[in-house]
């Protein structure tokens, strides 16, 4: 009897291994024959542009998104939900120069999302360079007050990871400028978080803390070709001058919205799955790949189980986020109801690390379920998506919060993400078809083999 009772658990395992074979061999068909993500990206970039929040263009994202769930066919429901974002203007397009021995050398530098503007006039003063924020109390008031603080610590090229070495310089860019600010500081100049050498200033958040009002400095983004230039200006002319226009302010709150679809599971609605990425952009380009990339990505999850005719056991939530890139609000607020609801949430895939071919996934919970996922491991090579490993999963589902719940994160090869990351390049131009596809793919499979199996408790 146990022979036989053994031998029915290895049939069936053999059965279940080969339907999901079989599964994801239909998945990745789909994508990559009947896709739509990459027209629905190609109208989100080139019709409509950049998306930063609380913009004219957000809301036509907005709009547009909710109509395209609607038509699809792919879900039950489609619905927005309300949040109030930021409004933070960068105005008319930024001036700088280094001034040495009364030449002016013109230098791409862009205004850091939050920060405050120059006055009219702008700003002018010598150069104090810096490549940690720990130097400042080294140096002290003494050295630093009226000086602009030019942070120059560079990504470090030696990580394969590039997501490593962003993480292990924006801390200048986040809080250079309050820093610098109790110091007497009057502005500061900010490397551009990239690793290539190029003329493109690359946005992103900065934020004054609790820092009282009137002390808040101007500070600015210079390209990685500006900062080397200044720096190198610098050893020769200790006494330069450096000199910075920006016209930046911030607005009051503005609704928004998130924008959701739902597939209504058929045996467990009341287990919700979301998959999404964020709709809002910086404003220097369209934000192809951050993150039109993820939210097309994560529409086309739906469009490929309509395709191969899937019928989610849980119920799925695609749900495109506002406000990520200078608040986090649209996370906030998706949490914040899921909590008032009491809904259950068993899984979250979020991609936002750019269009690239994707290469594995990343995963936050319990040692139950990152064995579970390690087990899909196998199914995945192939596909040559070979990456299983914990690490963080996305900003937008960071803050939601359930039992035992399973997070991911979409891990494609990084190399050239940050070409493109807050710039001015990243446009549609810069997206690979197929590998957009083999994204989407990617998600749908992982997606479904977690719906299949459900979590570990």
């Amino acid at each position: 009897m146990k022979r036989i009772t053994l031998l029915c658990l290895l049939v069936s395992g053999i059965s279940f291994g080969q339907n999901n074979e079989q599964r994801l061999r239909q998945i990745y068909d789909s994508a990559l024959t009947q896709s739509k993500c990459y027209g629905w990206l190609e109208h989100l970039s080139n019709k409509i542009g950049p998306r930063l929040s609380a913009s004219a263009n957000a809301e036509k994202a907005v709009r547009y998104m909710q109509s395209e769930m609607e038509k699809s066919g792919c879900f039950d429901k489609v619905y927005l939900q309300e949040v109030m974002v930021p409004q933070w203007v960068r105005g008319e397009k930024e001036t700088a120069y280094l001034i040495d021995n009364k030449q002016k050398t013109i230098v791409p530098i862009c205004a850091l999302g939050n920060s405050v503007a120059t006055s009219k006039n702008g700003l002018q003063a010598e150069v104090i360079e810096v490549h940690t924020i720990a130097e400042l109390e080294t140096l002290g008031t003494e050295k630093l007050k009226g000086k602009i603080v030019f942070f120059n610590r560079p990504m470090d090229p030696v990580n394969i990871d590039t997501f490593t070495s962003y993480g292990g310089c924006v801390d200048q860019r986040g809080k250079g400028a309050r820093e610098a600010a109790k110091f007497g500081a009057v502005g500061v100049i900010v490397r551009s978080m990239n690793l290539r050498l190029d003329d493109f200033p690359h946005a992103g958040n900065m934020g004054y803390g609790d820092l009282p009002r009137d002390q808040w400095i101007p500070a600015a983004a210079i390209s990685t070709n500006g900062a080397d230039l200044l720096s190198k200006t610098l050893r020769k002319n200790p006494k330069l001058q450096f000199y910075f226009k920006q016209s930046c302010y911030k607005g009051d709150d503005v609704l928004s919205y998130n924008v959701i679809g739902e597939i209504t599971g058929s045996a467990h609605p009341e287990k919700i799955m979301v998959v999404g990425g964020h709709l809002d952009s910086w404003d220097l380009a369209d934000g192809s790949h951050d993150d039109g990339a993820g939210v097309t990505q994560s529409m086309e999850v739906a469009n490929i189980f309509k395709n191969i005719g899937y019928k989610p056991k849980n119920t799925i939530r695609v749900v495109l986020f506002m406000n990520e890139e200078n608040g986090g609000r649209g996370g906030d607020k998706y949490n914040e109801m899921a909590q008032l609801n009491n809904e259950n949430h068993i899984f979250a895939l979020e991609s936002d690390c750019g269009g690239f071919s994707p290469r594995g996934f990343t995963f936050e919970g319990n040692d139950a379920n990152f064995a579970m996922v390690q087990g899909y491991a196998k199914l995945f090579e192939p596909y040559l998506v070979h990456i299983f490993r914990r690490g963080h999963t996305g900003s937008d589902i960071e803050p939601l919060k359930s039992a035992n719940m399973l997070k991911a994160g979409l891990r494609p090869d990084t190399q050239r993400y940050f070409d493109y990351h807050h710039a001015a390049n990243d446009t549609f131009d810069a997206i690979n078809k197929r590998e957009l596809e083999l994204g989407a793919a990617s998600m749908a499979a992982l997606l479904y083999l977690v719906d299949q199996t459900g979590i570990q408790n």
